[in-house]
């Protein structure tokens, strides 16, 4: 769990929760002007009129030269995802591409948004599509210099919805639970904790986030998890199961390989790190 959004590098991706809206802007302020100190352009992407989000970072030291040297862009937020209200997953992450590529092309270092998203996840369907989407940007960010931070406001989305969304992010300012998110080489990776208690979340992230095998492999990089039960492995050698893969499991527990014979997961490899 992070406590602050500084400190951050291109590739990481950050879910961050606020009450308060003047706390976004201070918090996205932050985030912002440490992507400007590292050659990066940066956006500022929220719903309204531009002559009046341009208002909510004023506070940022040399925003407004920064604006004029198009180093910092106010996107309205119906600008920035133009699929909404329901965002399709794999054009947003393509027009993402083109807008880091378009960044590098300027002479920036990358690129940075800081996004209150709340207004796409109004509705479960809407939550659905954008936590697909969610991951799926996140693997982007993995090979693309693209630095992200998500942001939601907690009065106005539902707490599973919250729950949902941010655990499909390596960085988040929510404690607890788990989190399922791009790894390296096309992997998925899992951090936290991961019991009965976390088996409906879980399902709920693979159902979102939906990672795919790579010929015939599910590789899911369980090197940051703290506990993992048995519920847990079957939910997973499950979901590659659907895919027709086997399930590659990375851990630094040794215990992974005697419970994957004791439950006869004839389609589970397990592989542990040093």
């Amino acid at each position: 769990m992070v406590q602050h959004p500084r400190g951050l590098e291109p590739h990481d991706h950050l879910c961050w929760t606020f009450d308060q809206y003047d706390e976004f802007h201070s918090r996205a302020g932050e985030f912002l002007r440490e992507g400007l100190s590292h050659g990066q352009q940066v956006w500022y992407v929220a719903a309204g009129e531009p002559q009046t989000l341009a208002g909510h970072l004023r506070h940022v030291d040399g925003w407004d030269a920064a604006v004029a040297d198009r180093a910092a862009r106010i996107v309205p937020l119906a600008t920035a995802y133009a699929s909404a209200p329901i965002v399709d997953p794999h054009a947003q992450v393509h027009a993402f591409a083109a807008a880091a590529g378009r960044a590098r092309a300027a002479g920036f270092t990358g690129l940075r948004v800081a996004a209150d998203c709340t207004p796409l996840v109004a509705t479960d369907r809407h939550a659905a599509a954008f936590a697909r989407y969610e991951h799926l940007v996140d693997h982007l960010m993995t090979t693309q210099p693209i630095t992200g931070m998500c942001a939601y406001h907690r009065g106005r989305v539902a707490p599973r919805t919250l729950a949902r969304l941010s655990c499909l992010h390596p960085n988040t300012n929510t404690p607890g639970g788990f989190r399922l998110f791009a790894g390296t080489d096309g992997a998925a990776a899992l951090a936290g904790e991961l019991d009965i208690a976390t088996l409906t979340p879980l399902e709920d992230a693979l159902a979102d986030a939906d990672p795919r095998p790579v010929d015939g492999q599910l590789t899911i990089d369980a090197t940051e998890v703290g506990f993992l039960d048995h519920t847990t492995l079957l939910r997973l050698a499950d979901h590659a199961a659907r895919h027709h893969a086997t399930l590659l499991l990375r851990t630094r527990w040794r215990g992974a390989a005697r419970l994957v014979d004791l439950l006869e997961l004839s389609g589970v490899r397990v592989e542990v790190a040093a």
